[in-house]
């Protein structure tokens, strides 16, 4: 597994980062099981950075998370462990409840203590803002994150599906250098390449992770705008790489991402151990500068400007 450093952090990160979103499955003891090997199976395939968030299953995939840990112990000094918070569901904790974010500092630092209880951990080695607050007080936010670390609860900050603006905003307010910003990007979503995202992570050394990496090449796109000849078109093109570098075309999803020069981080989500190691051969694709273009021209269905 090839590594890269995020920001200050020590400990340089896998560069698939593993995503514990669905290791809870349909909530059966079997589906705890599988998510606790799915989870073994990605350390033993060298990944070494874990992404949750409060609201995955409830809180339910942090505990099998924490499960892990606590039978075997020695694996923690070896992890990065991510969490995020600061979306709260409609019905919560009151019926009736809207949803909503909320930075506020109560919510949020009691939401990272729920998070080390599930997880068994003394300390998150990155903490994520999961979605932007319209209402967030950045001089509130920049306290709750100095508390957090005065406390020794979290090592180092990051944020979630920020804008370039909305990163800078709180950068401006916190002298904890922010390491990382989760967004969504794949053949879909490419809007990080444009809006500025990608540019900022690369000038101010923030490491982009990749939510949803995979996004029409194995599930239908989050929001999806593509017609059926749209994605008729992008598989012909992912179908002629996949036959050029002999790998399946979900591998050639990846290698796509990580070839930008920002060093995007994909997270990989499945829990079949089997693609999870799969997943880190897209590392070894020596992929080409003209494959990149010929994908996103079929992507767009004409060439670039």
């Amino acid at each position: 597994m090839k590594t890269t450093q995020i920001g200050h952090i020590s400990l340089p990160s896998s560069r698939l980062v593993y995503g514990c979103m669905r290791i809870n499955g349909d909530n059966s003891a079997d589906a705890f099981k599988q998510g606790k090997n799915a989870i073994r199976a990605a350390i033993d395939a060298g990944y070494n950075h874990f992404d949750h968030a409060d609201i995955y299953g409830g809180g339910v995939c942090e505990s099998i998370f924490g499960e892990v840990i606590k039978e075997s112990p020695e694996l923690r000094e070896q992890l990065i462990v991510t969490s995020k918070a600061g979306i709260r569901f409609a019905n919560t904790p009151n019926e009736g409840d809207v949803g909503r974010y909320d930075f506020s500092k109560q919510y949020i630092i009691g939401q990272v203590e729920g998070s080390l209880q599930r997880l068994n951990v003394d300390a998150l080695d990155l903490f994520l803002l999961h979605r932007p607050d319209y209402l967030f007080d950045p001089q509130e936010v920049a306290e709750t994150f100095e508390q957090l670390k005065r406390q020794g609860k979290v090592k180092h900050f990051g944020v979630s599906n920020f804008s370039p603006s909305q990163l800078n905003l709180l950068q401006s307010f916190t002298s904890e250098k922010l390491a990382v910003n989760q967004v969504e990007i794949n053949i879909h979503n490419i809007d990080a390449f444009s809006n500025g995202t990608l540019d900022q992570c690369l000038q101010n050394n923030i490491t982009p992770m990749a939510w949803c990496p995979i996004a029409t090449v194995v599930y239908e796109a989050w929001g999806n705008t593509f017609s059926q000849q749209d994605v008729e078109r992008i598989h012909q093109e992912f179908d002629r790489q996949a036959q050029i570098y002999g790998v399946e075309k979900w591998l050639i999803a990846f290698a796509w991402l990580l070839k930008h020069p920002a060093k995007i981080c994909p997270i990989v989500g499945t829990t079949n151990p089997e693609r999870i190691k799969a997943a880190t051969s897209a590392l070894e694709i020596n992929y080409s500068r003209e494959d990149w273009y010929r994908l996103l021209q079929a992507r767009n269905g004409q060439p670039v400007p």
